[in-house]
């Protein structure tokens, strides 16, 4: 018993440091964006996605490249699968949440035509990278480049030719809260410690689930396919939160857009080098749900009106694939 409320306990402080490191990351973040000229929208898909998913992506290369058995090995391929699943339905959905809890009924003041754009660059890359998994190929360990690749070009399309209005204020250094124009090295090192206590503090959340796993009486793959996703995709989620609550809507949808992006190419390329890449059918149902929510989300941005109720409802994708999952393992 007091193992099981110790193990509560940190994994309730765990959360409750990356939310605040995520406010330090997101304040650090912008004004990193500001410094180094990097547009608004741009400052959501690249610099606070690629952030918040480097140490997802460090987890999964580390389980693929190095992993002792198969189990392990899955477990990185697992993890590039849930990703995205997590981003695409509870991620979205939760911006509405707070949307309908601010009670801001009115639509979504953001740049549809780069939202749908950036579901449809997803929806693409994640076909390919389902499809691959149900083939063996002699070559197919040289297709994690064209991963690499797509990334490459998406980095290139999100940070030249564009330019956007700043969304909101930019709020003073948490840091620094009393200087107008804080030094570019106080920002870096407000941005990057920020981001060393999501990822410590993330781990230990992981952690902790697992060690509660056996007292929930659920099984590991259960608890690898459906709980720890949503442990790993938890600073996207709070980031998302936190610029919802600021009025931000436009980077809490950029952060998980780009979030995504990085989800569905590098974490998948390390995964297709290192293993024979082949989905189990359960890994193919989470990649159809992830499929079939991006394609709904692709079409409502395409309609160019959306609202947090809407977006509250994608949360329903992955109670779907729970029901599932739960049932069949």
């Amino acid at each position: 018993m007091t193992s099981l409320f110790l193990t509560v306990v940190l994994l309730l402080v765990a959360a409750g440091a990356i939310y605040f490191s995520c406010e330090y990351f997101v304040n650090g973040v912008e004004w990193a964006g500001h410094k180094f000229n990097v547009e608004q929208t741009a400052t959501g898909t690249i610099l606070a996605a690629f952030g918040t998913a480097l140490p997802e992506s460090v987890v999964t290369f580390v389980a693929v490249a190095f992993g002792h058995d198969e189990t392990q090995k899955q477990l990185g391929i697992g993890a590039a699968l849930g990703g995205p699943l997590v981003l695409a339905t509870i991620a979205y959905a939760t911006v509405g949440w707070v949307m309908l809890a601010r009670a801001r009924t009115a639509p979504l003041a953001v740049d549809y035509r780069h939202l749908s754009r950036d579901q449809g660059w997803f929806l693409a890359i994640f076909v390919v990278k389902i499809a691959l998994g149900l083939v063996v190929f002699a070559f197919k360990p040289w297709l994690g480049v064209l991963f690499l690749a797509a990334y490459a070009v998406y980095f290139w399309k999100e940070t030249t030719g564009r330019s956007d209005e700043a969304e909101g204020a930019l709020e003073p250094l948490m840091l620094a809260p009393r200087q107008a124009t804080p030094s570019t090295a106080l920002v870096l090192l407000q941005t990057g410690g920020a981001l060393v206590a999501i990822f410590i503090a993330s781990q230990v959340f992981v952690h902790q689930l697992d060690s509660i796993t056996p007292h929930l009486g659920l099984s590991p793959q259960l608890v690898a396919l459906l709980i720890s996703p949503i442990a790993t995709e938890l600073p996207e989620t709070m980031n998302a939160i936190i610029w919802v609550r600021q009025g931000k809507e436009r980077l809490a949808l950029a952060n998980i857009s780009g979030a995504m992006m990085i989800q569905a190419t590098v974490p998948t390329a390390f995964g297709i080098f290192f293993t024979p890449w082949l989905l189990d059918p359960i890994l193919v149902w989470a990649g159809a749900v992830t499929a079939i929510s991006i394609a709904a989300l692709f079409m409502l941005f395409r309609r160019g009106r959306v609202t947090g109720t809407m977006l509250s409802f994608f949360g329903l994708f992955y109670l779907l694939f729970a029901i599932i999952l739960v049932l069949t393992v």
